[in-house]
């Protein structure tokens, strides 16, 4: 399995007393709805937002820290649900707030999935489920498709079109002219390692974007329009993931040096 991101997996960024964590998790999976359970996770990326209180501006220079993780083949998948538990305790015991984009359908994939019931996929999702009832020794969770209708003026709850509505830009230059499930399978079938790194460099801003969206629902921080998340994400990847470095990407930055 490949793993890249600032933080090992199973680890959440240290920060000052005080400070909130959000943590945002997404996964992308193979669908295949003429079987039963058929979907298939392949790939799942956590973001960690610090929130020092107050409502707090992100800029393209603010801090957030990532974990992604890729099967390299279908044998993986185990590997993978196996990382995506251990990611899920840990944003248990260490995030404020958890969030993703339905993220309901996340957790279903990775649990019908799994063998078994893992304890902290299931903890997930019966948090999930509870999300809008308070209580003590938890953090909250909050949907962005879901609970953030009280910011939007559209009546689409695709992420994409959430992030449009509250001008934030999230250009996904990976899906041009090609879906996702033929980019996974140039990976899987032809060893693409292109097409490997523009799923997750998509799957990274889908976290990305929901966190921010979420921070701005929970009413902990607010963002100038036009905010670029492929800025932040440049900043934060560097030249780890080399589709992240490539000029199709850089050319999204707004810097004509970038490219």
């Amino acid at each position: 399995m490949i793993v890249t991101g600032s933080l090992p997996g199973g680890e959440a960024p240290s920060c000052p007393p005080g400070t909130r964590l959000l943590a945002s998790i997404d996964v992308e999976w193979t669908k295949n709805y003429r079987v039963k359970d058929g979907n298939a996770p392949f790939c799942f990326s956590v973001v960690w937002l610090a929130l020092p209180g107050g409502d707090f501006a992100i800029t393209d220079a603010t801090k957030f820290w990532c974990t992604s993780a890729y099967v390299e083949d279908d044998r993986e998948r185990g590997d993978l649900i196996t990382a995506a538990s251990s990611a899920l305790e840990c944003i248990a015991s260490h995030a404020s707030l958890v969030t993703g984009h339905q993220l309901c359908s996340d957790l279903g994939v990775l649990a019908a999935s799994a063998d078994g019931k893992p304890v902290a996929i299931e903890t997930a999702r019966n948090a999930w489920r509870q999300r809008r009832q308070a209580g003590p020794g938890r953090p909250a969770y909050l949907d962005t498709r879901y609970d953030a209708g009280h910011l939007l003026a559209c009546q689409s709850r695709r992420l994409v079109d959430v992030c449009a509505d509250l001008r934030l830009d999230v250009t996904q230059p990976e899906l041009r002219g090609v879906s996702m499930t033929a980019l996974h399978r140039r990976w899987t079938e032809r060893g693409d390692t292109t097409a490997r790194e523009k799923i997750t460099v998509l799957n990274l801003r889908h976290s990305l974007s929901t966190a921010i969206v979420a921070a701005r629902a929970a009413g902990l921080a607010h963002w100038e329009p036009g905010l670029n998340v492929n800025q932040l994400l440049a900043a934060e990847l560097g030249n780890t993931i080399g589709w992240a470095a490539s000029p199709a990407f850089t050319a999204l930055l707004g810097d004509p040096g970038a490219a």
